[in-house]
């Protein structure tokens, strides 16, 4: 069949090329601008949508001899992914913009182009599978329990997943990194970034300070207690996440960790890291990728990417959200992060974690 395949540049999705055409598929290589590089060169960004991204997979797609398109979507990745990460913070939340651009960008913008040009199917270099039972498809883990990155696909549902592939999902890393070095892919040897493509240095903080317009910076507020006593002062609640505990630039004789941010009153609470376990929380906006599990059902869920999945049981609640119950307590439940539900290695689906219980 035709497929678009998502090129970041790296070596995941250069290798995903290569497979697509020996196993005969007609394959078209994409590469989508997000973003304006910052001109400073002293604000080291990582991603997918440098010019040095860019060049390297149209190297690579010249060398499989595949045709190369770059798309531009960076009208709809600032409204729907750095515009969302920006109000979140303002709310004293801490989003995941990976998932909003999976789900946003890559996924909903690539299969609309893809059937503005006639393919089938849109393929990544995502490691995670997908599997067909019956009528059903089945969103499943990465082979490569290190690389698994089916948290970020929690939101596909079963027409996305009809039309999507990911080639790499039942390799490991160094499987795919041996397959680049075979044909000599120019991604062979490439390194890979963990951070957010869009923040310069790793720095939500400052970011945001540069992008939030004049006059909408949350001001400096209060550092808190458990029993609510001023200690201290902090810079802007849009500078901290729930369990952190660098740049809050206080000495108190313990080791203090954010426990709670209050945008309604401008106050963070710090505790010690006992005060940072919680047994339940209240995620929203919940979807299931097939049935909706049943609530008796011993489940696991990730509360953040670099987590292991927890056992759970769900409650539904009145107002369409869901009340979480861990077997063991979880640390730095976090608003804003996505949660992600999963049946041994099957993604059931996943929401938006509210608030810790």
């Amino acid at each position: 069949m035709k497929v678009l395949c998502a090129m970041s540049g790296g070596v995941d999705s250069s290798v995903a090329a290569l497979l697509l055409k020996q196993q005969g598929h007609e394959v078209i290589g994409v590469s989508m601008k997000l973003r304006e590089m910052p001109m400073d060169p002293s604000l080291k960004v990582s991603g997918c949508c440098s010019l040095e991204d860019f060049n390297d997979a149209r190297r690579v797609c010249d060398a499989l001899e595949i045709p190369f398109y770059a798309l531009n979507f960076k009208e709809q990745f600032n409204e729907k992914v750095v515009d969302v990460f920006a109000s979140e913070y303002l709310r004293g939340r801490t989003p995941n913009p990976c998932v909003l651009c999976n789900r946003d960008i890559k996924f909903d913008a690539l299969l609309a182009k893809a059937e503005e040009m006639g393919a089938q199917s849109v393929a990544t270099g995502h490691y995670a599978r997908i599997q067909k039972t019956g009528e059903n498809y089945q969103l499943l883990r990465g082979l490569d329990s290190k690389k698994d990155q089916s948290y970020f696909l929690f939101s596909l549902g079963q027409k996305e997943l009809s039309k999507m592939m990911f080639p790499v999902g039942h390799l490991t890393k160094p499987q795919v990194r041996e397959i680049a070095r075979e044909y000599n892919l120019k991604t062979k040897d490439k390194p890979e970034s963990m951070e957010i493509c869009f923040v310069p240095n790793d720095d939500p903080g400052a970011f945001l300070d540069s992008y939030i317009a004049e006059g909408r910076h949350p001001p400096p507020g209060d550092y808190i207690d458990l029993s609510g006593k001023v200690i201290g002062k902090h810079e802007g609640i849009h500078k901290y996440t729930i369990g952190q505990r660098r740049g809050i630039n206080l000495s108190m004789g313990k080791r203090f960790y954010v426990q709670k941010i209050n945008p309604e009153t401008n106050q963070i609470t710090l505790a010690e890291d006992r005060a940072l376990y919680q047994n339940s929380l209240l995620a929203s906006k919940v979807g299931w990728i097939g049935s909706t599990p049943a609530l008796e059902e011993w489940m696991s869920a990730k509360i953040r990417y670099r987590t292991e999945p927890a056992d759970c049981q769900i409650q539904a609640l009145e107002n369409g959200d869901y009340q979480i119950n861990f077997k063991e307590a979880q640390r730095a439940i976090t608003p804003g992060q996505a949660l992600v539900f999963y049946r041994g290695d099957e993604v059931l689906g996943g929401g938006w974690i509210e608030r810790g219980l």
